[in-house]
């Protein structure tokens, strides 16, 4: 049995008592690294507009949660699409960029994080890694679709989900006898359909699954949720940064860095994304995949528990599209 087998199919009640939540994780903007690599005064410029809202939030954190409300900052970098840009420029002139604008960013983490995490023993990389995206996908349970033709494969092994009946779906009856156009519809729907039908994965040349932005995202909301473990131990560790130059791989920098030594957890009961409008389509993706997930039960009910023995007491939505929040920001 492969390990990934053995995290899909065994039951594991040990639970990680190590593992700390904040109340409150907060995305801090998103740029690509284009942005970031040449002239950063559009950077500068966004996170000035941020801080005030970051400040906003944590004093609505502090009325909701307490005085003593855990709220981290986090800026996730879109390594995964580009991996042989040298990583050094990229990361000073956005960490130069924060600190000039007054931005605090607690934690850094690389998108290629979301598909593998690497294991790192002391600061230093190995050839272990733990299978983050297959391990989500593995837990993909795409809703049953009426009437089934067999005509498209399923969700494992297409890559696409959706929310309903495709309209390609409905085919004649008969080889000769032609049937009325049917269009999609959503499943639950209220007086009127929604659809959505999200490509989480594309296939390379040699076969292995290349992911889609939408799924990474989705994996990138359960890291900062703290609901992924492997072997009964959370995935996310994050490293301080030491402070040395950085290096010109981006597989030798660590997935999720704490910048700041006194920041509160990474993970967190709650997340809330500040990001262009531009990921909004990304976002609703980001929602329906976490809809069809077979979540962990124990996993749930240990976020549940340690949520009820905070203080004062925090609640927790089993469902975990509810712990997502997001501010949607104007702009270029």
């Amino acid at each position: 049995m492969s390990e990934l087998q053995r995290y899909t199919e065994e039951h594991d009640v040990r639970r990680d008592d190590r593992l700390e939540l904040s109340h409150l994780s907060v995305e801090v903007g998103h740029f690509y690294l284009n942005d970031i690599s040449g002239d950063t005064e559009r950077v500068k410029a966004e996170f000035r507009r941020i801080v005030p809202l970051v400040e906003a939030f944590k004093v609505a954190a502090r009325i909701q949660f307490g005085p003593d409300a855990r709220i981290s900052t986090c800026y996730l970098i879109d390594d995964y699409f580009q991996p042989d840009t040298d990583p050094a420029p990229i990361l000073e002139k956005l960490l130069s960029a924060a600190t000039e604008s007054g931005l605090e960013i607690d934690y850094l983490a690389r998108e290629s994080g979301c598909a593998t995490m690497p294991k790192f023993v002391n600061g230093v990389v190995t050839e272990d890694f733990f299978p983050v995206a297959e391990m989500v996908a593995a837990r993909i349970v795409a809703a049953p679709e009426h009437p089934a033709t067999g005509r498209r494969p399923p969700t494992v092994e297409s890559g696409w989900l959706c929310n309903g009946t495709r309209s390609s779906d409905f085919v004649p009856d008969q080889a000769m006898r032609e049937r009325p156009y049917q269009p999609p519809e959503e499943f639950g729907r209220r007086e009127h359909s929604i659809f959505l039908d999200v490509e989480l994965w594309s296939r390379t040349a040699d076969g292995n699954r290349r992911w889609s932005c939408p799924f990474l995202a989705t994996v990138w909301q359960l890291l900062r949720l703290g609901m992924l473990r492997y072997g009964g131990e959370p995935v996310v560790q994050p490293l301080d940064w030491d402070g040395e130059p950085w290096p010109d791989r981006w597989k030798d920098v660590a997935p999720i860095i704490r910048l700041n030594p006194s920041a509160h957890p990474f993970q967190a009961y709650r997340t809330l994304s500040m990001l262009p409008k531009r990921y909004i389509s990304i976002e609703h993706a980001v929602r329906l995949v976490l809809d069809h997930l077979d979540q962990d039960e124990d996993v749930t009910a240990d976020i549940i528990e340690r949520a009820g023995r905070d203080d004062p007491p925090v609640e927790v939505s089993e469902r975990i599209s509810d712990r997502l929040s997001h501010l949607l920001l104007d702009g270029p």
